[in-house]
């Protein structure tokens, strides 16, 4: 493969992590982005010449998502303290058990 060819794939990944995380697609966004991680190595070992504004055009791409994600996860975090819930702490200790995780709330008495 040629320095395009990894420079489409890293592209074609970054536009794929994106969408996976508007759709909300876990699986979706774990396949993109271990399709970016190969592109990235490929990238880093054939060390493109005379390409830096289209690394920085996906370089800016690759924060976008990070900003999008870092959305997401507040998100997710906004509604897990509203259902009793924290991540503010590791959710697992070292024996792999969820100790650090609280119990949940009542939201209404019948």
């Amino acid at each position: 493969m040629n320095v395009n060819e990894f420079l489409q794939r890293l592209s074609d990944a970054l536009a794929g992590e994106r969408q996976a995380l508007l759709e909300n697609d876990i699986d979706g966004l774990m396949r993109h982005t271990q399709d970016k991680l190969s592109a990235l190595r490929a990238l880093e070992a054939a060390m493109p010449q005379g390409e830096e504004g289209r690394l920085r055009e996906l370089a800016e791409a690759n924060r976008a998502n990070g900003a999008l994600l870092a959305r997401r996860r507040r998100e997710v975090n906004w509604a897990l303290r509203h259902l009793g819930r924290t991540e503010s702490a590791p959710s697992y200790d070292a024996k792999g058990q969820s100790s650090l995780l609280r119990g949940g709330r009542s939201l209404a008495v019948a």
